[in-house]
């Protein structure tokens, strides 16, 4: 049953996407769009639940994964590419956070796209496919296949249904994330063609085990793997195409590319980059850690002086991934889990400030933060809303975004990889962050109302608030009580941290205070006895 529910995870939007093209009805559209996204979403929790009960009864297969499908595809002439699909505590709250933001988008957008309902709901269905199908996939080809499928929707998203610019944003998103994935592309075939005794394999698992390839050339394929997720992610300085793609898209578009889009390049750095190159990883971890750093100030900075509501978020993005990127090169426990958590974390809180920025622009058509003033007063359900919202991307005690900060920031700290200095340069972020965040809160919401197109705004409808309420119950869920989430992380990060410094011969972080065993204990105490 988990099995056969892990595939209709991935194929049940894309049979969405065909009875809403046989039926071609924009009110049809939009119930079949709905219901469609639904099902995963139902799926994911009864196999997040099933999973957890797996976990708690030891049932974990030695690559620490719960559910494992693998199913011959192409597998003659010494050809070994498989149907692999497989569920672990790193996948499992990506796979989550995908199938929750899905419905919530598509709800809405209800009534609110103005043109072309069948095309826009056919193409995020076709989003939602290759998104899941990417964080299941454990062959590479597979992967490879999912992983370029998300470009075509979410550019036509943003081509269409974007805002002025968005031609050009549109473009530069597609041509930056397509040359970086030609360039793992062509490492993914290096890879297959060196593995002993097979002709060729994209068997993520039997690469890992047996490919054999001389350390110069492992520095080349972990380069050409890692370009192409920190173009993704993005990391600093290939962010650039970001700004524009977020400011130009639709709100369902922009929600999803922050929620989910942006967390397959970290997720890519962490299943393929660190497992594939584990002394690559190691070696470049600092000048890595350094672009996340830079990410992370210049981010928060530009975020600063911006006058664009949505795009004073699209570059809060950039400084919140390099936190991220960060927790996973320092190779510490904390770090490592901080940083999955705060995948999630990003694609709620960021998700969420995408959304209600998608509401006021619905009401004024405008987001620049000088047409707004004093909106309190007349919106009093949507200000709590955004101050939540708000509060939970700065970080704010006892909401979501602080627990994953605060590990990676920690983690980073304890690291034996990297230097103490990252996560001190690192942390200034989180000022600079509450900065720009609390400001444009204030600018926007009080003072005088003064615009008499201001005076006339609702308050947020039924819809609005039911997209909202799931999100800001999760602020406040995995800000009080992150521990059921971390436990599920731990139980697979903590295997790809351990396995990386193992080959390197690195001590861990996390083991500096071990008791001593019965011999060290006579050396000890012998030491000790000549002290005066």
């Amino acid at each position: 049953m988990a099995e056969l529910l892990l595939q209709s995870l991935i194929f049940t939007p894309l049979v969405g996407a065909l009875f809403i093209l046989a039926f071609r009805s924009d009110q049809g559209a939009r119930s079949l769009a709905l219901i469609f996204s639904v099902i995963p979403f139902l799926a994911s929790i009864w196999l997040y639940f099933s999973y957890t009960g797996e976990v708690a009864a030891g049932n974990v297969d030695e690559n620490g994964f719960v559910y494992f499908i693998n199913l011959p595809w192409f597998t003659s002439g010494g050809f070994e590419i498989n149907y692999t699909l497989g569920l672990d505590g790193i996948s499992i709250y990506l796979v989550l956070l995908t199938t929750l933001l899905f419905p919530l988008t598509i709800y809405f957008s209800w009534g609110s796209i103005g043109k072309h309902e069948i095309a826009y709901y056919i193409l995020l269905l076709f989003l939602e496919t290759g998104v899941i199908g990417f964080f299941l996939s454990l062959d590479m080809l597979l992967f490879y296949i999912f992983f370029e499928m998300v470009l075509i929707p979410m550019y036509f998203l943003i081509g269409i249904w974007g805002g002025k610019e968005r031609i050009y944003a549109s473009l530069k998103f597609f041509l930056y994330t397509l040359v970086g994935s030609l360039l793992m592309l062509i490492a993914i075939i290096y890879l297959g063609i060196n593995v002993p005794g097979k002709a060729f394999t994209t068997s993520y698992l039997t690469i890992l085990e047996q490919a054999e390839v001389g350390i110069s050339t492992k520095v080349w394929l972990f380069w050409a793997f890692t370009l192409s997720f920190a173009i993704k992610v993005p990391l600093f300085p290939v962010h650039t195409w970001l700004p524009d793609a977020h400011t130009q898209a639709p709100t369902a578009g922009s929600v999803i590319l922050a929620g989910v889009l942006l967390k397959m390049g970290t997720y890519g750095l962490i299943r393929f980059c660190l497992p594939l190159f584990p002394e690559a990883s190691v070696q470049f971890a600092p000048l890595l850690s350094g672009f996340a750093v830079v990410g992370i100030i210049y981010g928060a900075m530009a975020a600063m002086v911006q006058k664009d509501v949505k795009k004073l978020v699209a570059y809060s993005s950039v400084s919140h991934l390099g936190f991220i990127v960060l927790g996973i090169f320092a190779f510490t426990e904390e770090a490592m889990s901080g940083a999955i958590i705060q995948m999630v974390n990003h694609g709620i809180a960021t998700g969420a400030l995408f959304l209600v920025v998608g509401m006021i622009y619905d009401r004024r058509h405008t987001r620049m933060i000088s047409d707004f003033q004093g909106l309190a007063k007349r919106v009093p359900i949507f200000t709590l809303v955004f101050m939540i919202t708000v509060m939970a991307s700065v970080g704010l005690p006892g909401l979501n975004g602080f627990v994953g900060e605060f590990l990676v920031l920690m983690g980073s700290f304890k690291s034996t990889v990297i230097s103490q200095a990252f996560a001190i340069f690192a942390a200034s972020g989180v000022i600079i962050a509450a900065v720009y965040l609390l400001w444009m809160f204030r600018r926007v919401m009080f003072g005088e109302l003064d615009k008499e197109e201001n005076r006339n705004l609702i308050d947020l409808n039924g819809r609005e608030v039911a997209v909202m309420l799931p999100l800001i119950i999760l602020m406040f869920w995995m800000g009080f009580y992150a521990t059921p989430f971390l436990k599920q992380i731990s139980s697979s990060s903590d295997k790809v941290v351990a396995f990386v410094l193992e080959e390197n011969n690195l001590p861990s972080a996390n083991k500096t205070l071990q008791p001593l065993h019965e011999e060290e204990h006579d050396e000890h105490d012998a030491k000790l006895s000549v002290v005066p």
